[in-house]
């Protein structure tokens, strides 16, 4: 049985920000030792009856982010904070982040990953066999239709397109060098991730681009004429190269990109709603449904098959879209299924709802390095009931 009076001076020291390292290390390992939600039901409880802990206009955020690093023991290197337009977009090392998310809980009297509508009895998932995070795999399809599976490719030279040398870099990108010369006839390839996979690539002139989990490209192996021109399935981040005399293009499902030089993604899945592209630097074009418009940093365009107008989000939450490419998952008001879809695709596991789907909101981070059991460990913590069914299918109960 848990040691209330403990438990509550804790989160109530937590609350004030009077608690030392050794009391949030001890704090952590109460709600690691949470296997039956007996600890979560308690904190829910206390906050309950404790209402909010400060006002938001004045919570210090970089306080608790410096206070999570310090308590977190994490063998993953923090990324460097990328500056867009201005703003530094901030990445937080979880490495289990449903304490994490609790620490939060207790500084600010709100929950950082659920914000509950409803309360359901606590739920302890079954044990279930362990699926490693994805990692970087993928295919590349040569014009002449053969592959090379490029994760367990060797450095180096691995083709000649014409006269374009595809070459495995040591950190693992696939590179393009078109130095040979002009070429006579424009050759195409494909680079494919499957579930579970993600991939750099730098293509021919320079620009890199990450493909997310389940996601194609395809694009000449030497970029000739007047534009640059390469289509996309599923979710990529691009950096491109500048260059006003070649503009460089994207094609992804009805909607096409125009850009000059700058940094966007786009989520283009067939199981999303819309084919959205995030700008984070320069300016990009859309085309769509006989519209176009030119979006600004910070702004995504989304388009969708039911609507005949491009909608344009401001303001939007840059961190959310590129924080794949960064090794995190980021959610902002996402609900069950949003959040299930990045897993399903990330671990390779097939997710089914039985009955009603639950209705819960997710705000907050969950590293990309974390094994699934991890994962779905911490969203026992948040009352979501499920099954394991095959190793790799994962029943949502209401």
């Amino acid at each position: 049985m848990p040691d209330t009076e403990r438990l509550k001076y804790l989160l109530t020291r937590a609350r004030q920000r009077q608690a030392d390292s050794a009391e949030y290390q001890e704090l952590l390992s109460m709600i690691q030792g949470d296997d039956s939600g007996e600890i979560i039901a308690q904190i829910d409880a206390f906050h309950a009856s404790a209402g909010p802990a400060m006002d938001t206009d004045v919570y210090d955020q970089a306080y608790w982010q410096a206070a999570v690093k310090e308590i977190l023991a994490t063998d993953k290197q923090i990324p460097a904070e990328p500056t867009v337009y201005g703003r530094r977009i901030r990445f937080v090392p979880w490495k289990w982040w449903a304490a994490a998310c609790t620490i939060f809980l207790a500084a600010t009297g709100a929950y950082f990953l659920l914000q509950q509508h409803q309360q359901p009895a606590i739920i302890a998932s079954l044990p279930i066999q362990d699926i490693a995070p994805g990692s970087n795999k993928a295919i590349l399809t040569l014009a002449d239709g053969s592959q090379i599976t490029l994760d367990s490719a060797t450095n180096g030279l691995l083709a000649q397109q014409g006269n374009t040398k595809i070459t495995k870099l040591a950190n693992g990108q696939l590179a393009y060098d078109e130095s040979g010369g002009t070429e006579e006839k424009v050759l195409y390839n494909t680079m494919s991730t499957p579930l579970g996979g993600q991939f750099k690539l730098i293509l021919p002139d320079g620009s890199a681009v990450w493909l997310n989990a389940g996601s194609s490209i395809t694009y000449p192996t030497a970029f000739t004429g007047n534009e640059r021109s390469v289509s996309i399935t599923g979710e990529a981040y691009f950096e491109v190269a500048k260059n006003e005399k070649m503009p460089f293009r994207v094609k992804a499902g009805n909607t096409a990109i125009e850009v000059l030089g700058t940094n966007f993604n786009i989520n283009a899945y067939k199981d999303e709603a819309a084919i959205s592209t995030t700008l984070l630097e320069g300016a990009v074009r859309i085309h769509a449904n006989n519209q176009q418009l030119t979006l600004k940093p910070g702004q995504q365009a989304r388009v969708t098959p039911q609507s005949s107008r491009i909608q344009v989000i401001n303001d939007v939450n840059l961190l959310e879209s590129i924080a794949w490419k960064e090794g995190f998952f980021s959610f902002e008001n996402a609900d069950l299924p949003a959040v299930m879809r990045q897993l399903a695709r990330w671990y390779n596991v097939e997710v089914k709802y039985e009955g009603a789907i639950p209705q819960r909101e997710f705000t907050g981070e969950i590293g990309r390095s974390l094994t699934l059991s991890q994962v779905l460990k911490g969203l026992s913590k948040t009352r979501i009931k499920y099954r394991i069914e095959n190793g790799n299918r994962i029943i949502i109960q209401p």
